[in-house]
């Protein structure tokens, strides 16, 4: 294949009365997991070994802390560590954490930008991104992290609206993957893609209904590849900015994967073709 052308909401007052950590408790399970937390013995990992990730406290069990001191004393800046019971984790996180006697509470990443991917493109000739339109499960977008992770994927794009945040339910699902790929987020998909095809990339949207299997489309070079939604695939305009739309080759015994399932099919197909290229 030819390559392109480069170029270059605030809270309102606590109940009087009400614990701390119950508070927050009902805030996490409205939102998610929100309010910073991250919970599970990966995700906890993995962000304690990034430097770029500011934590603020941890919490775990005596077992568990001693586990993670050895990520603990390599940080230059320790956060505060505090002791506690498994049931303080139960009702400090989601309603059904599996929090594995750990958590942490962190800052946001630094945002990744669509300027950041550009130059990730610049600096090699044959890479992937996931661009995922309007996938607003937060397990799934962990998933599709995960598998990124796992295949070599330079990025995930998702847009400001649609899509979920950055919860420890999405971290938990990615298992330590948030640390790892960037999450990309932009305003309009489509101008998205626009930009990364005048920057070199090739787009190739996954289709049930293409005529031309992934393998089949024989892709290379710098990729991005786009998911739709869990309902309804991707949209109109979505599809239209896709330079290629290709299918898994799936027995018909099942009409549809879900989305996280697909993303990692067709990343691995993706991997084995440039492997084997």
């Amino acid at each position: 294949m030819p390559q392109r052308p480069g170029k270059p909401a605030p809270k309102g007052p606590r109940k009087e009365g009400k614990p701390a950590h119950k508070a927050a408790a009902a805030r996490a399970r409205r939102e998610g997991g929100g309010e910073g937390w991250l919970y599970g013995r990966h995700p906890v990992e993995a962000a304690l070994a990034n430097p770029a990730r500011v934590i603020r406290e941890v919490l775990g069990t005596a077992e568990a802390l001693a586990e993670i001191r050895p990520l603990l004393d390599e940080r230059d800046e320790v956060p505060v560590v505090t002791p506690v019971d498994r049931s303080r984790l139960d009702d400090l996180l989601p309603a059904g954490a599996v929090h594995q006697g750990l958590a942490l509470k962190a800052d946001p990443l630094p945002a990744a930008t669509l300027d950041d991917v550009v130059r990730l493109g610049e600096a090699q000739t044959d890479c992937v991104v996931l661009a995922l339109d309007q996938v607003t499960d937060p397990h799934n977008v962990g998933a599709i992290l995960r598998s990124a992770a796992a295949f070599g994927a330079v990025a995930v794009i998702t847009q400001d609206r649609h899509a979920p945040d950055e919860t420890a339910t999405l971290a938990k699902a990615a298992s330590g993957a948030l640390e790892r790929v960037p999450l990309v987020r932009v305003g309009n998909l489509k101008q998205a893609l626009d930009r990364l095809k005048e920057a070199g990339w090739w787009t190739a949207g996954l289709d049930a209904e293409a005529p031309q299997t992934l393998a089949g489309a024989k892709l290379s070079g710098r990729i991005v590849l786009v998911l739709g939604s869990e309902g309804t695939g991707m949209r109109r305009l979505t599809r239209d900015a896709c330079d290629h739309l290709a299918r898994l080759p799936m027995t018909g015994a099942m009409e549809s994967l879900n989305v996280s399932n697909a993303a990692a099919v067709a990343l691995y197909e993706l991997r084995r073709t440039a492997l084997e290229g």
